[in-house]
């Protein structure tokens, strides 16, 4: 294994401000933008994320698998997987196993900096 596929983000990105998220298990650093938000989750198997719906959302699923629903259709995404989410669409997620994901919003006020 190389040494950088041994952390989950390098140090650049934990240097980020971290989210403020309500649900014990889930991790992210923000990289906020005028018009958007880009995180960096880090995600346990905490179970499932009910339905749901907010901005536009395009996702990278950096390694791990979930479970995701969007408008009613179930998929399994793995390592490499896209996906998007547009906005006002139900969907919900489950983690399935420990979970590394990139999601892009385009609402700059997703998430707000953990205090």
């Amino acid at each position: 294994m190389k040494e950088f596929e041994k952390i989950p983000y390098p140090e650049m990105i934990q240097n980020l401000s971290e989210i403020d998220i309500p649900i014990k298990g889930i991790r992210g650093w923000l990289l906020q933008g005028e018009k958007t938000q880009v995180v960096f989750f880090d995600i346990d198997p905490v179970g499932k994320i009910p339905d749901h719906s907010h901005c536009a959302q395009w996702g990278m699923m950096l390694d791990g698998k979930m479970k995701l629903t969007i408008n009613g259709e179930t998929k399994i995404y793995q390592k490499g997987d896209r996906y998007f989410i547009p906005e006002g669409v139900i969907h919900s997620a489950e983690f399935l196993t420990k979970v590394y994901v990139i999601d892009f919003f385009s609402d700059p006020n997703r998430y707000s900096i953990k205090k």
